[in-house]
């Protein structure tokens, strides 16, 4: 099993004896399927060894290779520890696999002599312990001295697996880095985060606590709640999920397929809203969807050039709430806990559980703003898996470390769920279902077919990885047909590399936009010289039985056509009406478009198209326009009109903020107010051309009031015959 997430979390029922006032009973949960029947244990380490593998050499300052270019052999050596009694070191445990880890540690005793050791290793050889970090920390685990707090290493890359049966939690492969401290300390402060071993850890356990749910029923004596890390949120109205946490990135055994590797994103989710969250497991419809990311930001010389989207994953049905206390103040009283995350609590979801292959479903299926998806959404019959299906899958040569010089990796994910949506429709003003993206920054190592990922900053909540893109500018929220479908966000940043060009990069973002975006267009001015045009999009699962795409077909990778002309660049997919399956912008995926120009930049409005349904929308970016703007020709929508007149309409925008109320905001753009005809001509695959002549007043007001005109739902995706499924599979 992957390196897992490292959680605190609250059991689920607080019995408390005596005559206290905050005695609480036993809870009962639903009768039925949907009613969680296991075991929740919590272990700590009865006995066990550790051993670490160091290189003497590297250690102690000695380069691999002499300066005669003679290569100096590695001086590795074995130091063996026993695990001290009354160690805390602690793991969750449900139905006998592995959810996790709480903060604590476990003290080592030598068990053979250690030969000549740097200051002050050798002096604390004695009396070292290794440490189970903080989620937010950037590494996992860590040895340190236990008398002083002195970190010598940190250690990165591990895999656990615990073995039900016999009690025995393992932790294997673990890389053993200098810390900061110790390079320091060692007056070689290069030599942070160098590898100069390995090291593995045995042990068995025992349980401390012990809940059992029969029938939903829980039965069990526990202690009072612990108390989480992290203040207490000021909880939203409605129910509200976010992602709280995202801790570890790990690759499965046997994680690659040609020329590309596998991952999954460990994410623990938070009820932020102050109502219980349904989370009924498969065949129940009613729980979160978990589609993950992985991005990278590189190019020019900072490295910060372009934001890109390099992997994507089905995603995870949710099942089972744990209750934790991730996020704060977990509040059990009068919910039902397992089949709901009750307000304030966290469910963690180890990298391992978001890899298995069995447990995420195609993305295909999910409305992404109504949350709905069928029974049968993570259907696997008729197809077999290779070692990146499903997975968030990424070509390698995007991640190694000597190709990819300086880049920045980031991992992103949601939490997509019908409980907001219909919330929302009940309790308008409770409308919650725009912040369910939060992103984090990892550093990436290794090379080939095996990657291993290290936290390098805190998780950023309720922010899509975008945000993150250094020196971009990025556009509001911006909402096609607010209240009926989701939405999206622009992104574009202009560099000037040399004297006479600029580097023109542009990023669309889908958040949870059901009808999808086919075109982006944007005017140029008359004369300039563009060169370099590019298209980049992650790579799409390839087609598999029962995935919920057309025929089964998968979504299109083809790239986007690019068109310069009648004043303007026009990047396109195939429009619905060609092909239902083609390389839209999908919900939960960024799209990047850019050029070289020896034009500078100038305000203009770009047109966005959309995909399934809706009239294309502008909005504000640089490009290099010259003086005018002139008109972009766009995509029309799958069923255009013949004929119509240009009206000057304002964009409902909404601002990025961890409110979970959406409020649209009217934006308008102060331009001279133009009277034009426009004709539209709609071909057998449903695209047209417009165009328009205008004659500007020189006035222009600054205010306008969004327009009213309602636009038509998203299309739901319709539910295909039941087909015959087992049973839904046991949580990894």
């Amino acid at each position: 099993m992957a390196k897992m997430t490292l959680i605190r979390f609250m059991l689920s029922v607080i019995l408390i004896l005596g005559s206290s006032s905050r005695n609480y009973a036993a809870q009962s949960m639903p009768q039925g399927s949907d009613a969680p029947t296991g075991t929740f244990q919590k272990m700590i380490v009865e006995s066990g060894g550790v051993t670490m593998d160091l290189d003497l050499n590297r250690l102690n300052g000695i380069n691999s290779t002499s300066q005669k270019g003679v290569v100096a052999p590695s001086r590795s050596s074995a130091f063996h520890f026993g695990i001290a009694a009354n160690s805390f070191f602690s793991i969750l445990v449900f139905n006998d696999l592995l959810r996790g880890a709480e903060e604590g540690s476990v003290a080592l005793v030598p068990q053979n002599t250690a030969p000549v050791l740097p200051l002050p290793l050798g002096a604390a050889i004695k009396q070292l312990v290794i440490e189970k970090l903080p989620s937010g920390a950037r590494f996992d685990l860590a040895v340190r001295d236990a008398k002083t707090g002195f970190t010598f290493f940190n250690i990165d890359g591990h895999q656990y697996d615990y073995d039900a049966k016999a009690a025995l939690l393992s932790i294997q492969g673990g890389r053993v880095l200098v810390s900061k401290e110790f390079a320091n300390a060692l007056g070689r402060p290069a030599d942070a985060d160098v590898t100069v071993g390995k090291i593995s850890i045995g042990a068995a356990m025992q349980p401390v606590e012990i809940q059992t749910l029969v029938n939903g029923e829980i039965k069990a004596a526990v202690l009072p709640p612990l108390h989480g890390s992290g203040d207490t949120p000021s909880l939203v109205p409605g129910p509200d999920v976010i992602v709280g946490d995202l801790p570890s990135v790990s690759q499965p055994s046997g994680g690659f397929n040609g020329g590309f590797v596998a991952f999954g994103v460990g994410t623990t989710s938070c009820n932020n809203g102050d109502q219980p969250f349904n989370w009924f497991q498969l065949p129940n419809t009613d729980h979160p969807f978990i589609p993950q990311n992985l991005y990278r930001m590189s190019g020019g010389p900072n490295n910060n050039d372009r934001f890109e989207q390099i992997g994507q994953s089905w995603g995870k049905h949710a099942f089972t709430a744990l209750e934790g206390t991730v996020c704060g103040t977990c509040n059990t009283s009068g919910c039902v806990t397992g089949t709901h995350l009750c307000p304030g609590c966290s469910d963690p979801y180890s990298a391992s559980l978001n890899y298995s292959q069995t447990g995420i479903g195609s993305r295909a299926w999910v409305n992404p703003f109504t949350g709905s998806f069928p029974s049968t959404a993570n259907t696997h019959t008729g197809h077999s898996h290779t070692g990146t299906s499903h997975r968030v899958t990424v070509a390698s040569s995007d991640l190694d470390p000597t190709q990819n010089a300086g880049a920045t990796y980031y991992a992103e994910a949601a939490y997509i769920t019908p409980h907001e949506y219909t919330w929302c429709q009940s309790h308008p003003g409770q409308c919650n279902m725009y912040n369910n993206a939060s992103y984090r920054r990892f550093t990436v190592s290794g090379g080939g077919t095996s990657y291993s990922f290290s936290p390098a900053a805190a998780t950023v909540r309720m922010q899509p990885a975008i945000m993150a893109w250094t020196g971009a500018t990025i556009s509001n929220q911006l909402a096609p047909d607010p209240g009926n479908d989701g939405i999206w966000v622009m992104g574009y940043k202009v560099t000037n590399p040399s004297p006479n060009l600029w580097h023109y990069e542009y990023a669309l973002y889908n958040q949870n936009l059901d009808r999808a975006i086919q075109s982006f267009s944007l005017p140029v001015a008359p004369g300039a010289n563009i060169s370099n045009l590019g298209f980049h999009a992650p790579p799409q699962e390839p087609g598999w039985a029962n995935d919920g795409t057309f025929n089964n077909l998968g979504y299109s990778s083809t790239p986007w056509a690019v068109d310069q002309s009648g004043g303007a660049i026009t990047w396109s997919s195939e429009t619905f009406a060609q092909n239902q399956n083609a390389n839209a912008i999908r919900y939960a995926t960024t799209y990047n478009f850019r050029f070289d120009a020896d034009q500078p930049p100038q305000a203009v409005n770009a047109t966005v198209g959309f995909f399934k349904t809706g009239a294309p929308m502008m909005v504000a970016i640089q490009a290099p326009s010259g003086g005018g703007t002139p008109s972009p020709t766009p995509t029309a929508s799958p069923s255009p009109t013949a004929t119509a007149t240009a009206t000057a309409t304002a964009t409902a925008t909404a601002t990025f903020t961890p409110t979970p109320t959406f409020t649209p905001t009217a934006t308008a753009t102060a331009t001279a107010t133009p009277t034009a005809t426009a004709t539209a001509t709609a071909t057998a695959t449903a695209t047209a051309t417009a165009t328009a002549t205008a004659t500007a007043t020189p006035t222009a007001t600054a205010t306008a009031t969004p327009s009213s005109t309602p636009r038509p739902s998203p299309k739901p995706r319709g539910t295909p015959p039941p087909r015959p499924r087992p049973s839904p599979p046991p949580r990894p």
